[in-house]
């Protein structure tokens, strides 16, 4: 039974970089299992515990802004469960924080989502970005193929720009993208979009944007 709603924030770091939805869900089974934390299930012959993160992160992806949503069957004040979920941790997630969400039944965290911000590691310096992302920033549309399916990815780009450091010669790609079912932007587009070879960069999700006053 449904006593509790915590959400919460972490990252899933370089260790974990090639583990997969699935298995992060697994993962987080295994971790409040072993913290002692009772996740409530869901009813019916096959019961689950029950949980849901916000949007899945692609494979390879790290990210240090994720959201997951977690039901307890007990109540439990969110400084013990972070305590005990520090403990009990695997290499490669980190728990940032965990609020309590006050509506047990509101909707489910998915369906909050609005937009995901990315930070793009560059394989290499290049002269001449600024002009590139203006150009496309400034585009009408970008038509791309997604599936066998034409779509537009410039809508989709509500922010785009290059960060450099003079210290250093990693140059820095950050956006934010819509993220609405059916309307969802992809970092590798964008970054195919630029001429780049996606496996040459490194992606990381900054944060994961939710519509507010529907919890």
């Amino acid at each position: 039974m449904k006593k509790q709603r915590y959400r919460i924030n972490f990252s899933k770091t370089e260790a974990m970089r090639f583990t997969g939805h699935l298995d992060l869900i697994l993962t987080w089974e295994r971790t409040f299992r072993r913290a002692g934390v009772p996740l409530a299930y869901s009813e019916g012959f096959s019961s689950r515990p029950l949980l849901n993160m916000a949007a899945p992160l692609p494979l390879g992806y790290t990210s240090t802004g994720e959201i997951g949503d977690f039901w307890l069957s007990e109540k439990i004040p969110s400084s013990d469960l972070i305590t005990a979920l520090i403990n009990a941790l695997p290499p490669g997630l980190i728990v940032h924080k965990a609020v309590e969400i006050e509506n047990v039944y509101g909707p489910k965290l998915p369906s909050l989502v609005i937009a995901a911000s990315y930070e793009v590691t560059l394989p290499k310096q290049s002269p001449g970005w600024d002009q590139t992302l203006e150009q496309l920033m400034n585009s009408s549309s970008l038509l791309r193929n997604r599936k066998g399916k034409t779509y537009d990815l410039r809508p989709l780009i509500l922010t785009l720009e290059l960060v450099s450091s003079d210290n250093s010669k990693i140059e820095k790609l950050k956006m934010t993208l819509q993220s609405l079912p059916g309307l969802t932007g992809r970092p590798d587009e964008v970054i195919a979009a630029l001429d780049l070879p996606t496996t040459d960069c490194r992606i990381c999700r900054t944060e994961i944007l939710l519509s507010s006053g529907k919890d």
